[in-house]
């Protein structure tokens, strides 16, 4: 093999070794509408009488990224926040009145592989129909609402949490001090329901999901892939695992006091794999009454804030055939979020 050869190769698998579960550098296509066939229109005109709800996600329809909002079904489409910073991650508060969403210090592209470099990031907060936009965290991101008035989000290899009300910020865990994290960056965490455990996305030193037992500081692997979340009962956990039709798919396994209750196999683990070849699930997200998913899927490419992912939406235990397609824009639109009326649970 000549050299030009041999630095090929050598790209193409070290492309390969980090494609999974990681946004790669670029910017974001504007993209252009198109058109659902009858087929689509007629899935989410079924959804009416089903669900009612608001999605928010993030899209770079005109621009960099900015949030956007529709109703369960697709329509009423709305633009909340505008401008040239990046604006990704939504998160509905638990009354679905507010969202909160990370927002780059910059006015200019930044990539989703920055997601926990310091200075970058900033937290803020916007109502469900838009207007003023607020800063409520300084360099953060990853934000979740864990309470009324509570926030939860990362900063670099931490974990804090954050009163609204009286702004007072709390320390959960720091990667560089417990033994399991290996001073990992610390992405996407959610904690559970009853304030025990932390369920996270290592990166960096680690590349894998899990859960911290925030008494006894103990690490446990549940899997590969990214974006591990609880189901809103607790006992169970959800994650990407780079497996699956298009390269990835969404498993779930039962889970007690942080560790899973045994070994299962893929076919047990899988909580959704839409068929065609729009199947490269990311981003998934429960609502607060665990009976309806929201993600994004791409059929081509797999950067998380480049690549054309369109919103999904899916009532768990439905045949996976049944999920429809809410977005028809070949822009990226990625981390939707679901509010449905109605649904009660605890802030994740």
């Amino acid at each position: 093999m000549n050299p030009t050869h041999r630095r090929l190769a050598f790209a193409l698998a070290a492309l390969i070794l980090l494609g999974g579960c990681r946004a790669l550098t670029g910017r974001p296509p504007t993209g252009s509408v198109e058109e659902a066939t009858a087929a689509q229109r007629d899935a989410m005109a079924r959804l009416r009488d089903k669900v009612d709800g608001l999605v928010v996600w993030s899209s770079s329809r005109f621009g960099n990224h900015d949030i956007f909002r529709m109703r369960t079904d697709g329509s009423d489409l709305r633009q909340l926040t505008q401008g040239e910073e990046v604006d990704w991650y939504p998160r509905f508060s638990p009354d679905g009145k507010q969202i909160l969403f990370t927002r780059s210090r910059l006015a200019a592209w930044v990539s989703e592989q920055d997601s926990n470099r310091p200075g970058k990031w900033d937290l803020h907060l916007t109502g469900v129909d838009g207007g003023p936009v607020k800063q409520v965290a300084a360099d953060a991101s990853w934000g979740i609402w864990i309470g009324e008035q509570q926030i939860l989000y990362s900063r670099g290899k931490k974990v804090l949490t954050r009163d609204l009300a009286s702004g007072k910020e709390t320390e959960l865990v720091d990667a560089k001090g417990v033994a399991g994290l290996d001073g990992a960056e610390l992405q996407n965490p959610h904690l559970s329901p009853d304030g025990r455990h932390l369920a996270m996305t290592l990166r960096g030193s680690r590349r894998e999901t899990g859960i911290l037992d925030l008494a006894t500081r103990t690490w446990t692997k549940t899997g590969e892939g990214c974006q591990v979340n609880w189901f809103p009962s607790g006992d169970r956990v959800y994650w990407v695992n780079p497996s699956g039709n298009g390269g990835s798919e969404v498993f779930a396994i039962p889970v007690k006091d942080g560790k899973p209750t045994r070994e299962h196999g893929y076919e047990e683990m899988r909580l959704i794999d839409i068929p065609g070849m729009r199947s490269h699930e990311y981003f998934p997200q429960l609502d607060r009454g665990g009976r309806w998913l929201v993600w994004a899927a791409t059929q081509r490419g797999h950067d998380h804030d480049i690549a054309d992912y369109e919103i999904y939406i899916w009532p768990l235990g439905a045949p996976a055939g049944e999920a429809a397609r809410l977005t028809f824009h070949s822009a990226n639109d990625r981390w939707p979020d679901i509010f449905v009326r109605g649904s009660t649970g605890p802030g994740r």
